[in-house]
């Protein structure tokens, strides 16, 4: 089962396409450019159509999703963690 989706294997993140993504559980994401699979470790319950961190990102990192730059982490987010406006902003204001 795919659980994540990535565009390509330099993006930074990938989408949540299930319900229910908890913390602790085993995921699979499929790598749509390379058509390869991935497995890592949610660290935090993420709804679905969320993103999801697939590397560590320090705050003011650049976010990579579908190759294009989405903003800056304006926090510490761990492999594995929920992405989202908590914790990047954009980079236009």
């Amino acid at each position: 089962m795919i659980h994540f989706v990535v565009h390509e294997e330099g993006d930074g993140v990938g989408v949540v396409v299930v319900e229910g993504v908890k913390a602790g559980q085993m995921l699979t994401g499929w790598i749509m450019e390379e058509d390869k699979e991935i497995k890592f470790k949610a660290r935090q319950d993420i709804p679905i159509g969320h993103k999801l961190a697939m590397r560590d990102f320090k705050a003011q990192d650049t976010v990579i999703k579908y190759g294009t730059d989405i903003g800056r982490a304006v926090a510490t987010i761990r492999k594995g963690e929920h992405l989202h406006v908590h914790n990047v902003k954009t980079k236009r204001w």
